[in-house]
Order: structure tokens, then sequence, then C-alpha cells
């Protein structure tokens, strides 16, 4: 377990409260956001604002965090690889339990005074992110053809497509555009038994 810098912005001290149920602290403030903050196609800047509006209370087993966190995020259409930015609010609820309490490795745990909201706002803000998110619900993508974006030229096409299995049969016609049993080039005439 590494030791946590009370100076980290996500860091918070909780001294005053700290074994005493029932007594509380408010506050809001802004932090940067750290890196990784995200899935693939869509996240929160690194560096970008992160503002918490937070409770911490005192409970018997340790201290109950409850409060919102707003970021910005920034990605692309998975359809059509246009640039999303978009501001997410999530809901912020854990307990940390006091170093003293219980063995188990799944939950949350003070340090000493200190708790570490970072890893409950990453697992809130990358749940709340879509995991294709789109610029518009009704996003057409891109051309299958030549990548163009659809919703830029609605009626974009290319022609009539061909079935590739018959694309030999249409280049077969287009070398030989003379009629079945009429005459060739020279005036001979083609027939049915002709190498």
């Amino acid at each position: 377990m590494t030791t946590l810098d009370s100076r980290a912005p996500f860091v918070l001290d909780t001294h005053e409260i700290a074994r005493r149920p029932g007594t509380q602290r408010e506050f809001t403030y802004s932090a940067k956001a750290p890196a990784g903050m995200g899935v693939d196609m869509l996240g929160v800047p690194e560096g970008s604002d992160v503002d918490l509006d937070l409770r911490l209370e005192s409970v018997m087993e340790g201290i109950l965090l409850t409060g919102t966190a707003s970021v910005h995020t920034s990605g692309e259409c998975v359809r059509c690889l246009q640039e999303i930015d978009g501001e997410v609010t999530v809901d912020l609820q854990e307990l940390y339990v006091y170093d003293d309490e219980g063995e188990e490795d799944d939950i949350a745990r003070l340090q000493g005074d200190l708790l570490d909201l970072e890893p409950v706002l990453r697992d809130a803000v990358v749940l709340a992110l879509p995991h294709n998110p789109l610029c518009a619900p009704d996003c057409p993508g891109l051309c299958a053809e030549c990548g163009a974006r659809l919703a830029d030229d609605p009626e974009h096409t290319h022609g009539e497509a061909v079935d590739p299995r018959w694309s030999a049969l249409s280049q077969l016609k287009q070398g030989n555009d003379r009629p079945a049993g009429g005459t060739d080039q020279t005036g001979r005439e083609s027939g049915p038994n002709e190498e």
C-alpha cells in the first residue's frame, strides 16, 4: 500500500471529524483531472477541471463520502470519427473504513486520517461514459467505399453497386460490344463454331 500525500488534489484530510460519529464536513473545490480517466473513444482530458461538491460524514465504521463530480469529456464518435465534447456529472458515495476495521481487501480504507478520492472518482466517471459515444443519436457514419462522412452529404452515392461475383461478366461485356451472330470489325460473319 502506498503512502498518501496530503497535498495531492484528491487526498482529503478527515482529522477534524475522524472517530466522531455524527460530525460532518462539506466543501466544494476544483482539481485537475489525472491521466487515463476514460474509455477508448471518450475520456476526461488530463489537466481539465474536475468540479467537486462533497460531504464527509463520520460514522461508526469510518468516513462516508457523498457528493457529485462534474467533468469535461472529449473524444470521437464511433461511427464518423468526428470530435465530440460534453459534460458529465456523476454521483459519488463511498464508505472509507478505519484501518483497524475488518480485513477485506476490496473496501476503501483510510490511511491514518487521509482518504484517497481518485479511485472512487475514476470508477464513477468511467462507468458513466458511453462505451460507443456518438456525435448524434442518428449519426449515419462513414461511406464504406470512400470514407466520406455521410452526415455532411446525405445524398452521397457511388452509382449502382455491382455484385463482385458478377464483375468478371461486366468486363466481358465491355470488351465484346458486338451483337451475337453479327459481323465483326473485318466484316466476316461470326458463327457458333468459331474458336
